[in-house]
């Protein structure tokens, strides 16, 4: 469902919540030929400062482009510019919520959001992006 552009003002949000498997982590590898083996080799992790494997930070911030994609403000938006900083580790298994907030809306369709991703209560994700809403359904 889209939200219509009209219906878009500060502080309304939208959230996705994934667990995310070893199947999601294989996959991503896979499409983004990020073999890195800190994702894949839990004796190479052991040695890093993650301790242990750990998900592609790609994964998880695809899960903000997810919630802009289907829920706000919904099919047809596009991503124009994006800024995040990872603040802590995801790991497999790990349940992530994804959630995004207006915080401005522009004009020509354009609409600032403030993002974060969480696990639990700890924020592994934090940015902005600024979206093309779609056009009024």
């Amino acid at each position: 469902m889209t939200v219509s552009f009209s219906d878009l003002k500060p502080g309304v949000s939208a959230s996705i919540t994934k667990t995310v498997s070893e199947r999601d982590v294989e996959v991503f590898g896979e499409i983004s030929g990020d073999l890195n083996p800190l994702h894949f080799d839990e004796a190479f992790a052991r040695k890093t400062i993650a301790r242990h494997r750990c998900v592609h930070g790609g994964l998880v911030f695809s899960l903000v482009s997810a919630v802009f994609g289907t829920k706000l403000p919904g099919p047809g938006t596009i991503v124009l510019e994006i800024k995040t900083s990872f603040t802590g580790i995801v790991r497999i298994g790990d349940a992530v919520t994804a959630i995004c907030t207006v915080r401005e809306v522009q004009n020509k369709r354009r609409v600032m959001f403030d993002c974060i991703c969480k696990v639990g209560e700890a924020v592994v994700l934090e940015g902005e992006a600024l979206v093309l809403a779609p056009a009024n359904p």
